[in-house]
């Protein structure tokens, strides 16, 4: 006698799939801060005489005012989350025009600089600091070597996907590192500007992200960018001729109407994707096992993959790694509070999409959380720790 099963949970459905995003992000998170505690006293002051595009309307200096710093902040932010703006419109005119090739080779060309040129920076901080005897030529030729397998394995050619989600990774640690770097109103102000742009670009209905997802779904076509891939999981579909249930031993995120009931299927990494720095619609499947057939081309899961892999964009992990990085300056509670804010804000996102069933931006909740709880964390969580400590009630 058959029994009817339970109904699946999000976790249950996805709980897999969302620690193979959540544990890279973790560990972006975890170098950034070794980073920033090895080389804080180092390479900022090497910083400060240097204009970035998040400094140049106003300088921060110890000596301003409150006031002064939380106007020049703003301005920063603004200036900052402008040229983004015009960038993003940029890239789509560009995909509109279809200069993929064009694309694919600056983007390319971008990591080059982050990892050969940032990256060699920090290389340098670290033998500096370690007391690496290495001579110049060597460091040259490895980073160099570095450098180009980084590119390849990231834009030119298929490699193993480990190799790709391990340089991802440390574009990341490095773009964040260097963030970590802006003055310290400045790069609070940023943060939460850059989640207000996330919210916008992809939901308002000329967004510039939601425009370019629109326009690679109407062409079928991918978006070069720096999105992290996590190792799809492969099902294994068939039919069962005596009860005509689709029994789905794993769950991957697919696009409607490609699967196919009468005959059993695997999907595998290698069909085409799409990918933007978002978190797409989650569907659970029904308690019978019936998969719907839906005449819209809708894509599930996190990110915009139409097979089995779950894609984050890199600017999430750069600027998650900011937060906890810019935290780790200045003590280690507030880092774990920051972490575990981040994460928490992961999981109050996809219930979101349970519930509203549309496209959410993966920055807005988890930074809004993150500043929230440094602010909590430094300003009541200490002073009690403190008390605490002094009176001989914790150790």
């Amino acid at each position: 006698m058959e029994q009817n099963p339970r109904p699946r949970s999000v976790l249950e459905v996805c709980g897999e799939e969302i620690i193979r995003i959540v544990t890279p992000v973790s560990i972006c998170m975890v170098l950034v801060v070794i980073l920033v505690s090895i080389l804080n006293g180092d390479s900022s002051s090497n910083l400060s005489s240097i204009t970035t595009m998040a400094t140049i309307a106003y300088t921060e200096s110890s000596s301003d005012s409150i006031w002064d710093k939380l106007k020049g902040a703003l301005l920063n932010s603004l200036v900052f989350v402008v040229v983004v703006t015009l960038v993003t419109f940029l890239l789509v005119l560009l995909f509109y025009l279809r200069c993929t090739k064009f694309l694919k080779y600056y983007m390319g060309f971008s990591s080059f600089l982050v990892l050969g040129f940032m990256g060699g920076e920090i290389a340098l901080f670290l033998v500096k600091d370690f007391n690496i005897p290495v001579d110049c030529i060597t460091f040259a030729i490895l980073l160099f070597n570095f450098t180009v397998v980084g590119v390849t394995a990231v834009f030119m050619l298929k490699m193993a996907i480990f190799v790709t989600q391990a340089y991802l990774v440390v574009i990341g640690v490095l773009v964040a590192y260097w963030f970590t770097l802006l003055p310290e109103w400045t790069t609070w102000m940023l943060l939460v500007a850059m989640s207000l742009y996330d919210l916008a670009a992809v939901l308002l209905p000329g967004g510039p992200l939601r425009l370019l997802v629109e326009l690679a779904m109407s062409r079928d076509e991918d978006i070069p960018a720096l999105v992290y891939e996590a190792r799809p999981v492969i099902i294994d579909i068939h039919n069962d001729n005596n009860n005509n249930n689709v029994d789905s031993r794993r769950r991957v995120w697919r696009r409607r109407g490609d699967l196919d009931e009468n005959e059993g299927i695997i999907i595998h990494a290698d069909s085409s994707e799409l990918a933007a720095p978002l978190i797409q619609h989650i569907d659970i499947p029904p308690m019978n096992g019936h998969v719907e057939e839906d005449s819209n081309p809708v894509l599930e899961g996190i990110g915009l993959g139409s097979s089995g892999a779950i894609k984050l964009g890199l600017g999430d992990f750069i600027f998650y790694s900011v937060l906890v990085g810019r935290a780790a300056m200045y003590d280690y509670m507030t880092v774990y509070a920051c972490y575990l804010a981040i994460i928490a804000g992961l999981g109050i996102t996809l219930i979101l999409l349970a519930f509203y069933r549309k496209a959410l931006p993966a920055l807005p909740v988890s930074v809004m959380l993150g500043v929230l709880f440094y602010l909590l964390t430094r300003l009541l969580l200490e002073v009690f720790v403190v008390q605490c400590s002094v009176n001989l009630l914790m150790f």
